[in-house]
């Protein structure tokens, strides 16, 4: 899987969780201010992550990860992919 399959996989997951549109779900996007996403639904999304790629990311990780982008490269990075 190259990283735009993996992005758009990620966006699509992501869009679910929040039950948002997909097109709202950009690189650019951040969770709180864009997606209006609280904890409890990035907690949601990142359980959902896990499940789909088979990784684990711990809650210390996802702290840093503002964005949509940032976190595609956490889950690249996780699989092994090219970022």
């Amino acid at each position: 899987m190259d990283k735009a399959e993996l992005q758009e996989k990620v966006c699509s997951i992501l869009a679910e969780q929040l039950a948002i549109p997909v097109e709202k779900v950009t690189p650019e996007a951040r969770f709180s201010e864009d997606l209006d996403a609280d904890s409890l639904d990035l907690v949601e999304a990142v359980l959902a992550l896990e499940e789909e790629f088979g990784v684990s990311i711990p809650e210390e990780e996802m702290e840093g990860v503002k964005t949509v982008g940032q976190a595609v490269d956490l889950v690249a990075t996780k699989l092994g992919a090219d970022a």
